[in-house]
């Protein structure tokens, strides 16, 4: 590496959610354990959450989930949870567009840990380091979790980019990647953009994720020419009783067999990387329910580790360092 003292070397650490180290009920009781307990995830009373997850949700969850992950689970040697991989491929291909910082992966849940990879890169020398959540759209229960992380550390104090939603480089990046895959496959099918849910309550009190969510696809779909006619908007992965933004990706692909759209394109610009939401859950239980309602369902991956995303989190933290 061409630095040549401690106090001008310099890191980006590329933050992701986190994933089970193995698709086995134990590994994924562990990592949702780790997961639900930040209170930026669920902000119940701790009282009452504690007992219901170590009691109820754990050991219910843990198997069905489970079995979720290992049908996604990636071979190989560098194989593994696809988030794992594909974020630490990221972060390789990255630190070859970065070759005078040390670029690192690291997960705000599960390993490797995000207070750890900071803590080490602390007692390594490093003089500045900024961390880049993975999270297009910002949000109290993502980004923020990170920012907390990064507050508590004892001397280090990383620089955080907190979203990227309308960023140039990337609306252009997801453009080019839904306009390359729908080339290739043929069609002009309608466009559908699913982003994680989150809960009403969290809108309320001033999230701004919703507001960027509709902003991201706003952009992506005048970069791609579209008409309000040719996409819709929708949030997946919700789960308990009480009320998530809407509409939810289910109800609406729903709605598109009742009323004769069959052939749908789904992309997720929510997700910088794929992972069991979007592979498993869109492209195989969403998409298996759509094609048994006579639709077809054709997924559009996230960016990944490809050269476009490379460029994308390079720029983005150049002129992190640059500011």
């Amino acid at each position: 590496m061409p630095m040549t003292s401690a106090a001008s070397r310099t890191a980006l650490v590329l933050a992701n959610l986190g994933t089970p180290d193995a698709p086995t009920p134990v590994a994924v009781r562990r990592y949702l354990a780790e997961f639900l307990h930040d209170h930026r995830v669920v902000d119940l009373t701790r009282w009452l959450w504690c007992p219901l997850l170590h009691f109820v949700i754990l050991p219910v969850r843990g198997k069905p989930v489970a079995k979720k992950y290992a049908s996604i689970w990636m071979d190989g040697p560098d194989g593994g949870s696809p988030l794992a991989v594909y974020t630490r491929r990221l972060a390789r291909a990255v630190q070859a567009e970065m070759p005078d910082v040390h670029v690192v992966d690291a997960m705000r849940y599960g390993a490797p840990s995000l207070r750890g990879v900071v803590a080490r890169l602390e007692r390594e020398g490093y003089a500045r380091v900024v961390v880049l959540p993975l999270y297009p759209q910002y949000s109290t229960s993502t980004t923020a979790s990170v920012e907390d992380v990064v507050a508590r550390m004892d001397r280090l104090k990383p620089q955080v980019i907190e979203d990227y939603h309308l960023d140039a480089g990337w609306v252009a990046a997801v453009a080019d990647s839904i306009r390359a895959t729908r080339a290739e496959r043929g069609g002009d099918r309608h466009l559908l953009f699913s982003y994680h849910g989150l809960p009403e309550r969290f809108i309320r009190r001033g999230d701004p994720y919703q507001r960027q969510c509709e902003a991201s696809s706003k952009a992506i779909a005048d970069a791609l020419g579209l008409d309000a006619s040719r996409w819709s908007l929708s949030y997946q992965s919700q789960f308990g009783k009480e009320r998530w933004i809407g509409p939810s990706t289910q109800s609406t692909l729903q709605a598109f067999a009742a009323r004769g759209v069959l052939d749908v394109d789904v992309v997720c610009p929510g997700f910088a990387v794929d992972c069991l939401e979007t592979l498993e859950e869109i492209a195989e239980m969403l998409a298996h329910e759509f094609a048994e309602a006579g639709g077809r369902l054709n997924y559009i991956p996230c960016l990944n580790d490809s050269p476009a995303h490379a460029r994308v989190i390079t720029d983005l933290a150049r002129r992190a360092l640059a500011g």
